[in-house]
């Protein structure tokens, strides 16, 4: 064969190679691009059942604390805002934290009043909010993952070869801050009294409590034949108390040498 041809078919079978990795890294990168956005439809869905659930909760709570006005105002602008259309993921996570944080107070006005709490409608609506927040979050892990499969492609060599020729770009992480999860965890104990502290490592110990023996901890007076805690010194003889009726050695029983009569024979 001559060698010119060879050359040729070196260079097509190269050249259909780099097609072809082009073509599938392409692909690649609209399939990322499409998760992504089916991913935060998802989250969409369930942002915009959130913001149906809120003014029932609000109407809910106004039937018990009409008064609170200030709370229903702050709780209706900050809904007002997260449902805007048009936010990018990172201009739509903090309008949701401002959402969530005014909530928040909404429910803390709800503690104040028993009946609230305990009435029916409260409690479905506050149920279905917490369920709405929890498929939120799920949504959210699974945009993420989308976005940082995306992103690493875009960066990496050489698909961002590819990336750069169709403009493929980095996509927004969605990220709601949750106070309660980066919160660092405080220790409580709680007494047989009810008493509530918490742990402190640097606290002095707390003195023996009285028990139902009628011997109490810390009461103990050493004597004769008892032991005393501390009472050995390194180089001393050991001491034992006198016999005091037992039944053992050093108590005065029956065995040879403790005071006792002697054995019989």
């Amino acid at each position: 064969m001559d060698a010119g041809l060879i050359v040729i078919l070196i260079v097509v079978v190269l050249v259909l190679i780099v097609v072809l990795w082009a073509v599938g890294t392409y692909n690649g990168f609209v399939k990322l691009r499409n998760l992504v956005q089916e991913a935060w439809r998802q989250i969409d869905v369930e942002l915009h059942r959130r913001y149906d659930l809120i003014p029932n909760l609000i109407e809910t709570v106004k039937g018990y604390a009409a008064h609170e006005r200030s709370v229903f105002d702050e709780v209706t602008r900050a809904r007002a805002a997260a449902a805007t259309p048009g936010a990018t993921p990172a201009q739509q996570a903090i309008q949701e934290d401002q959402l969530s944080n005014a909530i928040g107070r909404l429910f803390a006005v709800a503690e104040a009043y028993p009946q609230l709490r305990a009435a029916e409608n409260f409690t479905q609506l506050q149920n279905e909010l917490t369920n709405t927040e929890d498929r939120i979050a799920a949504g959210r892990r699974f945009y993420n993952a989308n976005v940082r499969d995306l992103n690493t492609k875009v960066e990496t060599f050489p698909p961002n070869i590819i990336a750069n020729m169709f403009k493929f770009s980095r996509a927004e992480y969605f990220e709601v801050t949750d106070p309660a999860v980066r919160t660092a965890p405080r220790v409580s104990f709680q007494d047989t009294q009810g008493n509530v502290g918490t742990y402190n490592q640097n606290a002095p110990a707390a003195q023996p409590r009285a028990t139902d023996s009628p011997v109490q901890p810390g009461t103990q007076q050493g004597g004769p034949g008892q032991y005393q805690p501390n009472s050995y010194q390194p180089g001393q003889p050991f001491q034992q108390g006198p016999g005091q009726g037992g039944q053992y050695p050093g108590q005065g029983g029956q065995y040879p040498g403790q005071g006792g009569p002697p054995p019989q024979q």
